[in-house]
């Protein structure tokens, strides 16, 4: 029986190779479909050319396709197929367990965030995957003997596209990053880069758990932010910043022990697109509850809320939405309030600086009675409303007049001003009558209490 290559059929290679030989045909007949009379043999010749070259690759794909039909019926003995897919394995790897899997399969098993070998259950101490080079020698001579070949090309490659030599390359880097600082600089540039570029290379950040803590290398216990080149701390910061993108890294960057530290510490120096781009890490990772809770506790809100104060154009999105995020826990609130988040984001709102976002915050913040208390300290009732009769957003008259509701409720010396308020402009009524549900509900049970003030007033 002739040896015909089944994972050749969806080769990336082969399927570039039918693409560019399909536009250099069309190129090619174009021209002589075009010139009446100019055209040359040449041209008909190698359109000749590219078409039995089409006609060659179509020919092995149609073999290939009925030699995957084949190695399916065949029954493959049991322990050629991978635990997890069931079917026989292209590329055996062992996990630290000691299990065999079949790369892309095991791979994705990884990649979805598990850390235990799917067979035993036993945590994994680290991901790396090793090829089981004598359980393929085996399976490449179980198929040889049947006339099917397992080419190499797949061989090498996961799920991702994770070739062996993209994998070295990435350890080497790794390993630059203990080296002298212009290697280290060199290696976080490209790291920076490729992380961007290939959701492939952020995967491979998970493989391991050395991997981050070789990143950090650079940022030994014993040496301050301050003494490292800004653009090798930027390109460090904005590497996590690209790691925490990859679902499946988030809990790994966030528990990492040195990543919050150094990314608070980035919070207060650096140049503005590594305080930046620390925000928008935090932001990232905070998408998990439990990494909220983290980076609570470990007080990286308060770097974050002078970040707000300093009022930087480009990092104050980035740093507002990390706040907001954060807060969504009732702990982090409490936090937020204790380290001036009120005076700041009011500040801001005054200035109609991200008023949008920072209403948000404050809406939030505003069943604290702290956070009450400042308000009405620094003139938060006047700005709220003046809000609501000229901005035309719904969610922000909604977000102005919940703030106000628990203002008014825990603070009676604030309700002369809604009264004359609603009196000069009729901001509420007009807002029960025209808001959101929400926004109808706060303005009418307001309006309500100042009818029962009004009607106290008018009896005593």
């Amino acid at each position: 029986m002739a040896k015909t290559d089944v994972n050749d059929f969806a080769d990336p290679t082969v399927i570039a190779k039918v693409t560019e030989l399909k536009k250099e045909l069309q190129r090619l007949v174009k021209a002589i479909v075009d010139d009446d009379e100019d055209y040359s043999i040449e041209s008909i010749d190698e359109a000749k050319e590219k078409l039995c070259a089409l006609k060659e690759l179509k020919q092995r794909r149609n073999q290939r396709s009925l030699s995957l039909k084949l190695l399916d019926s065949l029954t493959c003995p049991e322990e050629f197929r991978c635990p997890l897919s069931k079917e026989l394995m292209r590329d055996p790897v062992m996990l630290a367990t000691g299990q065999t899997y079949d790369r892309p399969f095991i791979q994705k098993w990884l990649n979805a965030g598990n850390r235990t070998c799917p067979l035993t259950q036993q945590v994994l101490p680290h991901t790396i995957l090793t090829p089981n080079h004598l359980v393929r020698a085996v399976i490449s001579q179980w198929c040889r003997s049947r006339g099917i070949e397992l080419s190499d090309s797949v061989h090498n490659i996961n799920d991702e596209g994770v070739t062996d030599a993209v994998r070295d390359h990435f350890l080497s880097l790794l390993e630059k990053m203990s080296l002298t600082p212009p290697e280290q600089k060199k290696a976080a540039k490209e790291l920076r880069l490729l992380t961007k570029r290939m959701p492939s290379f952020r995967a491979l950040f998970g493989e391991s758990l050395d991997a981050i803590p070789q990143l950090l290398n650079p940022f030994s216990e014993n040496k301050s932010q301050t003494s490292i080149h800004p653009d090798l701390q930027e390109d460090v910061i904005t590497t996590l910043l690209n790691l925490s993108i990859h679902d499946s890294n988030k809990k790994l960057v966030a528990e990492t022990p040195r990543v919050i530290p150094l990314l608070t510490e980035a919070l207060r120096s650096g140049t503005i697109e590594t305080r930046t781009n620390a925000a928008a890490t935090l932001f990232t990772l905070s998408a998990l509850d439990s990494n909220k809770a983290l980076i609570g506790k470990s007080g990286a809100l308060k770097p974050l809320i002078d970040l707000l104060e300093e009022g930087h154009p480009l990092a104050m999105k980035d740093v507002a939405s990390a706040i907001f995020s954060l807060c969504m826990i009732h702990e982090n609130r409490s936090r937020a309030v204790r380290d001036g988040a009120v005076r700041v984001i009011l500040k801001k709102i005054m200035d109609r600086m991200h008023v949008d976002e920072l209403l948000a915050i404050l809406a939030m913040l505003s069943n604290h009675p702290k956070a009450i208390e400042e308000m009405g300290e620094v003139g938060a009732v006047p700005c709220l409303l003046s809000i609501i009769r000229e901005s035309s957003c719904g969610r922000n008259k909604e977000n102005c007049i919940a703030i106000l509701h628990s203002i008014c409720l825990n603070d009676r010396t604030k309700w002369k001003e809604m009264r004359e308020e609603e009196n000069t402009y009729g901001t509420i009524s007009d807002l029960a009558k025209n808001g959101t549900s929400r926004a109808k509900r706060k303005a009418s049970s307001i309006l309500e209490r100042l009818n029962r003030i009004v009607n106290i007033m008018h009896t005593s």
